[in-house]
Parts: C-alpha cells; sequence; structure tokens
C-alpha cells in the first residue's frame, strides 16, 4: 500500500532524472576536447549563465537549510539573505565582466588555477597547485553537503536508510557530470534553476491558503523581530555581520566564477546580472516564505529544523505534484553538486595531470582523466557524506568561507591592481584558508565571529603587503 501511495512521487522523480540524463547524453556528444569539458567552449549564453550560475550558487542549503534557519531562527535568517544578495550584485558587477576578459587575455585560461598562474606569469607552478589543491580540499567537503541534502530529501521521501538513498543521489548526479562535463552541468542547471524557483513559490502560497486564519505560532513572540533573540534579548552586531558577511564569499567560488570565464560575451554578461539577481531574490524570497509558513503550519514541533520544506510539500499537495515539488529539491542538490564535481576534477586533470605529469597529453586522454576524476572525488565525497546527523548548512559555511577567504581577495586584487604579483597571490590563498581552518576550530568571544570576515581580511592584507615586498 505504501509503494502505491509513492508511485505518483517516484514517476515525477524518474522523469526529472531521465531529462538530465538525456541532456548529459546531448552536451556527451558536444564535447570534443578539454576546453569543452571544463568550460563548455566559452559558448554559454546570457540565460542559461544567469541561470546555472544561481542554481549552482544555491545548492539543497536553499531549500534545505535557508528554510530551517527561518523556522528554527525567526527573521533573523534576513540577515544572511541581505548579505548573499548584496554578494550576488556585487560579483556579477564587478567580477564577471572583466574575469571573461582577463581569462581570455592571459593564456585563454579554464580554471581559476591557469588564470591566476598566468595572471601572475608563475613558470614554478606553485601558485597553480597551491590553488588546486585548496580547490580540491574544500569541494569535498562541498560536495559531500549535496550527498547529505540528497540522502536526508531520499530518505524523507521514500523511508530508505540514510546511507542508501545518499548513495542513489550520487549516482544521479555522477551520471550526467561524468558524461557531458561542463555543458550538461550548465544545461542542466539552467533547468533545474526553474525547477526550483517553481517550487518555492508555490509552495509559501498553498502552506498560507492551508493555514487560513491560524496564526498562532506557539512560539516566542521575537520570531519577526530580526534584532531580537528567542528570549528577548538584542541580537549581537557579532551575529548580524556573520549572517551578512557571507556575501563576502562570492567573490571567491570557482564554480560560479566559472560561468563568467565561460559566457559568450560582454554583452551577454550585462543581461545575466539582470537575470541573476532577479532569480536569486525571488528564490530567497521562497525560502524564507517558506520557513516561516512551516513555522505557523508545524508550530515548532520539528526536530529536524531542515527537513521543514521536505515536509510542508509531503503535507500539503497530492502525490504527483508534491513529486514535482521534491524533484525541485534534488534540482538544487544536484545544480551544486555537479559543479563542485567539476571545478574538482578539472584542478586533479588540468592543474596536476596536464601541467605537471602529462604536459603533452592529448585532448582524449585528457577528457577520460577528467571523466575519471569525477569519479574519484564523488567516491570521497560519499565517505565524508556517510553521517546521518550532519547539517548541511554548517557543511556549506566552511566551504563558502574557505573559497571566500582564501579566493576571493586575489580574484579582486588580480582584476583591479596592477601591482598584485605571484607572491601576494600565493601569501594571499594560503593566510585566507589557513585562517578560516584554524578560526573553525576556535570558539567564545570573538571567535564566534563567522571565520570568512578574518580569513577575507587576513588575506587580502597579506597579498597586498607580499605584492609590494616583491615588486
Amino acid at each position: 500500500m505504501g509503494l502505491y501511495v509513492k508511485t505518483p512521487i517516484v514517476l515525477a522523480f524518474f522523469f526529472y532524472l531521465f531529462v538530465v540524463l538525456l541532456i548529459g547524453i546531448i552536451a556527451y556528444k558536444k564535447t570534443k576536447d578539454i576546453s569543452d569539458y571544463i568550460l563548455g567552449g566559452r559558448r554559454l549564453g546570457a540565460l542559461v549563465a544567469a541561470l546555472s550560475a544561481g542554481a549552482s550558487d544555491m545548492s539543497g542549503w536553499l531549500l534545505l537549510g535557508l528554510p530551517g534557519l527561518v523556522y528554527k531562527e525567526g527573521l533573523r535568517g534576513l540577515w544572511l539573505v541581505l548579505g548573499l544578495l548584496i554578494g550576488i550584485y556585487l560579483n556579477w558587477k564587478l567580477v564577471a565582466e572583466r574575469l571573461r576578459l582577463f581569462s581570455i587575455k592571459f593564456g585563454n585560461s579554464i580554471t581559476i588555477p591557469e588564470y591566476l598562474e598566468n595572471r601572475f606569469s608563475d613558470s614554478s607552478g606553485i601558485l597553480r597547485c597551491i590553488s588546486a589543491l585548496f580547490i580540491l580540499f574544500f569541494f569535498t567537503i562541498y560536495t559531500s553537503s549535496g550527498l547529505v541534502a540528497g540522502g536526508k530529501l531520499f530518505s524523507s521521501i521514500f523511508g530508505l536508510p540514510y546511507f542508501y538513498s545518499m548513495l542513489f543521489g550520487a549516482l544521479a548526479i555522477v551520471s550526467y557530470t561524468f558524461l557531458g562535463g561542463f555543458l550538461a552541468v550548465s544545461w542542466t542547471d539552467a533547468f533545474q534553476a526553474m525547477l526550483m524557483l517553481m517550487a518555492l513559490l508555490i509552495v509559501p502560497i498553498f502552506a498560507y491558503k492551508s493555514i487560513g486564519g491560524n496564526y498562532e505560532l506557539g512560539v516566542c513572540a521575537n520570531f519577526f523581530n530580526p534584532f531580537l533573540d528567542e528570549s528577548g534579548n538584542n541580537y549581537t552586531i557579532l551575529s548580524i555581520i556573520s549572517l551578512m558577511a557571507w556575501g563576502l564569499g562570492y567573490f571567491g567560488q570557482p564554480h560560479i566564477l566559472a560561468r563568467f570565464m565561460a559566457t559568450k560575451s560582454t554583452h551577454d554578461i550585462k543581461k545575466a546580472t539582470v537575470i541573476g539577481v532577479s532569480w536569486s531574490f525571488l528564490a530567497m524570497s521562497g525560502a524564507v516564505l517558506a520557513g516561516i509558513a512551516g513555522a505557523f503550519y508545524f508550530k515548532h514541533t520539528l526536530q529536524d529544523a531542515e527537513r521543514v520544506f521536505i515536509l510542508l510539500v509531503q503535507s500539503l499537495f497530492p502525490q504527483l505534484i508534491a513529486g514535482v515539488c521534491l524533484a525541485g529539491i534534488l534540482a538544487a542538490i544536484m545544480s551544486t553538486a555537479d559543479s563542485q564535481l567539476l571545478v574538482s576534477a578539472s584542478a586533479l586533470t588540468e592543474d596536476f595531470y596536464r601541467a605537471i605529469l602529462r604536459p603533452n597529453a592529448n585532448q582524449k586522454e585528457l577528457v577520460i582523466m577528467g571523466r575519471a576524476t569525477v569519479l574519484l572525488i564523488s567516491l570521497v565525497a560519499i565517505f565524508l557524506a556517510k553521517d546521518p546527523n550532519s547539517k548541511v548548512l554548517d557543511m556549506v559555511a566552511y566551504a563558502w568561507a574557505g573559497f571566500g577567504a582564501g579566493f576571493g581577495p586575489v580574484i579582486l586584487l588580480s582584476l583591479f591592481w596592477q601591482k598584485m604579483n605571484k607572491a601576494g597571490a600565493i601569501a594571499g590563498i594560503l593566510t585566507g584558508s589557513f585562517m578560516v581552518i584554524i578560526w573553525r576550530n576556535l570558539s567564545g568571544g570573538i571567535f564566534d565571529l563567522y571565520e570568512i570576515i578574518p580569513g577575507f581580511l587576513a588575506s587580502l592584507c597579506c597579498a597586498i603587503v607580499f605584492s609590494l615586498l616583491k615588486r
């Protein structure tokens, strides 16, 4: 009987998976060399570039982590949304066009480590290796957060054990990334962005209709006050700054920067800016409203706040519609995990294998190596994601801070400061990354500040100082 009830959801999910796999097969036929596999031959239009950048940015935290944060802590989560929207706008406005032009000007670079090596004329390969190592480290954590979100989704819907649910999600993501590379990832991300947005706009509307006039929260009256915590105390400046500081992370996210580099023209970037910022605003607004609706609907009775969107969908809709909305969650998870897998694979293939081990490798060999590294990194991420108690937002926060602090200042200075050099770039990446790792393991007082802030500032200062010392 239980299987029969869930049959429409199963059908919706498998139809969705069939579509993304079909896209992967089409992209496979268009992938001729390593540039196609890693950067899609720089032929993304404005719509695909904007939607795929947004989808790869938001990940499972948009439909699990953010509604869960609002459900648990109320409108204090708006500080996070505000910081992210500012960061998204500035990233498109300041970085996108310049990075596309610079990545072509400096050796037609197709990865961030290669761009940094060419930009600062580093013949030693040290800068490229350091960049690739930290990309692999933080992206493996980031990818595992997506697998955790997938495990929670499938176990909630189908009642499967968490580990097998997580494996099924990993298999779905790896299949089309393995086949089609960057084109498959970007096209599926654009499709998934529309599916995510539809789910985020529909669910709050139906939730509020279902609640009717029953607006008793059963929680503290401070839920709607972004300046007060649950006890009625003022929300600390440290907490507000920490949430808004998420916006700093955008300048250093390789999977988002890759969309800028792959856009067809600078004219497309201008149009993509409007599309990308608008999509992000609508999507995050829907996630916040879903969290508020969940607080009304469940009256804070959920043990795992990150399941609030899933449970709303299951409670509000017939099985077939629920399947489509839940596929939106899977889309959010897959749209980021696939990008992270691909950037990690490019770091291994292009920045280690070709740059160091096999400089004369042909294009076919490099594409095969790229697909093999997708499988390898997936296995490591699966191992890290095997704990069902992992929190998606916590894992994303760690990796996000690592990229934002380690690469953000270096990317910005490489685009806007002519005196920046190799010494400054190496110092900035090392200082920012290690500051995040160290700060993450400290707590209490000033150490409760989100680690991206000290990491970003330390990276910026060291990059400037070492560049001036080594002029």
